[in-house]
């Protein structure tokens, strides 16, 4: 069986990550689903058009119980795994052919703050500033700076 690695560059998510109990061979499994939208720009110049790519995946286990309890709608992420062939045979006898697509990394690459942020519900422009703005000495600008260096440098 052939394997096709595919990957997810910036894509956002377009609804939550909807959770699903399924009976495995040891036991109940988690199973996670998600629809990632990638807009990528194609052409030259003035000619250049965004085009929207929108891929269903599915994610297995405490992947998909960490997405779901750490991503929301828009949450901005890659992700890279494989295409899965699932054909089979209807009660007619005739092959139905489909394609699944299977998680096995995601990178969550929103900052903690807007992460936080969208889970109540607000915008990432309405997130509390991590410093007082009236200070007006270097230190406290440093920190301030630090402060946001370090809700930024976590992936969510």
């Amino acid at each position: 069986m052939a394997f096709v690695r595919v990957e997810q560059r910036n894509g956002r998510l377009a609804s939550a990550v909807r959770i699903d109990s399924v009976k495995g061979k040891d036991g109940p499994l988690t199973k996670g689903t998600v629809t990632v939208i990638s807009n990528v720009r194609r052409g030259s110049g003035d000619a250049r058009d965004e085009e929207a790519t929108a891929i269903q995946w599915t994610l297995w286990g405490k992947l998909a119980e960490n997405a779901a309890e750490y991503l929301g709608t828009g949450s901005h992420v890659n992700i890279v795994g494989r295409l899965r062939n699932n054909n089979y045979q209807n009660a007619e006898g005739k092959t139905v052919y489909g394609m699944s697509f299977v998680c096995e990394e995601i990178d969550y690459l929103d900052s903690r703050a807007t992460a936080e942020a969208r889970k109540a519900g607000q915008s990432a422009s309405a997130a509390p500033a991590t410093a007082p703005a009236s200070q007006g000495n270097s230190s406290a600008r440093n920190g301030r700076k630090a402060a946001a260096m370090a809700d930024d440098d976590v992936p969510f």
